[in-house]
């Protein structure tokens, strides 16, 4: 009876094992893969809109300080990530993401990339591919290991990317030529990244325009970019409008504040922040 009890629970185990066998995956249809866009099932969920941010307001964000933006992001406060170096210090740029990941490379998958390259007619080299295909107004995001990572491009693909009009760089990995790229020629072009290094280019590109990790930072394509020397934001278009209404009366009211602390009138605690008497002063005057 035992034997017939052990026999029967392990048919029911088989059984219930056969019916939870998850369904086969569906053949990707002819050309997907040669998207020139890297398929991703988030972003086939999350939509892939035209954007509307324009470029006025791409500079107005590029004119708050990141402390003003990060304080309005709300649940997206996460989603910033610092300890790059600049190579143009001083300079702030605000953009649209165009993503990109990286692998380190083994003989079958430089095969693989060579035969996806050959079938979407793009250049392996994914700096290669954004100095052909990048729009005016982008930021490059590329994840490349971080600092224990390599090199996304030299001085040679940062022109290229340049000229098509992108604003800036930002490498989770390395990049060469930073003598060069602090020349005058890029002073409107800054690029960050962990390092600099004079190794050549090896990691392959593996993912174009897709979700990628940059530190502890999910940045999407197309995610409303700003980056400085303290760090680097990334966040949903969405929620431009919002941020640059209440980051700009942010950066007004801390400009009121300076002027009063300059005018020696009043005690610190009663400027930082406003007592209620000067914060009445100060929405009066903005009336």
């Amino acid at each position: 009876m035992r034997v017939m009890t052990m026999m029967f629970a392990s048919g029911l185990s088989l059984a219930a094992l056969a019916v939870a066998q998850p369904p086969a995956d569906v053949p990707a249809p002819d050309g997907l893969r040669a998207n020139r866009t890297t398929f991703s099932p988030i972003m086939d969920i999350l939509g892939r809109p035209e954007s509307t941010v324009t470029d006025d307001q791409l500079d107005q964000l590029a004119d708050l300080p990141l402390e003003s933006i990060w304080s309005t992001l709300g649940e997206y406060r996460v989603n910033y990530v610092r300890g790059f170096t600049s190579t143009q210090p001083g300079t702030r740029i605000a953009g649209r993401a165009l993503t990109m990941r990286f692998l380190p490379p083994r003989p079958d998958l430089v095969e693989a990339i060579d035969t996806l390259a050959a079938e979407g007619d793009w250049d392996r080299r994914y700096y290669a591919r954004a100095a052909e295909e990048a729009q005016p107004g982008d930021i490059v995001v590329a994840e490349l290991g971080g600092s224990d990572g390599h090199n996304l491009f030299g001085a040679m693909g940062a022109l290229g990317i340049k000229l098509r009009g992108v604003r800036g760089v930002i490498i989770d990995g390395g990049s060469r030529d930073l003598i060069e790229l602090q020349d005058g020629m890029f002073a409107d072009f800054p690029v960050f990244a962990r390092f600099f290094d004079v190794h050549t280019t090896s990691w392959l590109g593996v993912e174009w325009n897709a979700p990628v990790r940059i530190g502890r930072a999910t940045v999407l394509p197309g995610d409303v970019v700003v980056a400085d020397d303290s760090g680097a934001l990334f966040f949903p278009e969405s929620l431009v409008p919002q941020v640059l209404e209440v980051a700009s009366g942010r950066d007004g009211l801390e400009e009121h504040q300076r002027e009063l602390l300059r005018s020696r009138m009043h005690r610190f605690r009663d400027v930082y922040p406003l007592s209620d008497e000067l914060r009445e002063e100060y929405e009066r005057q903005r009336r």
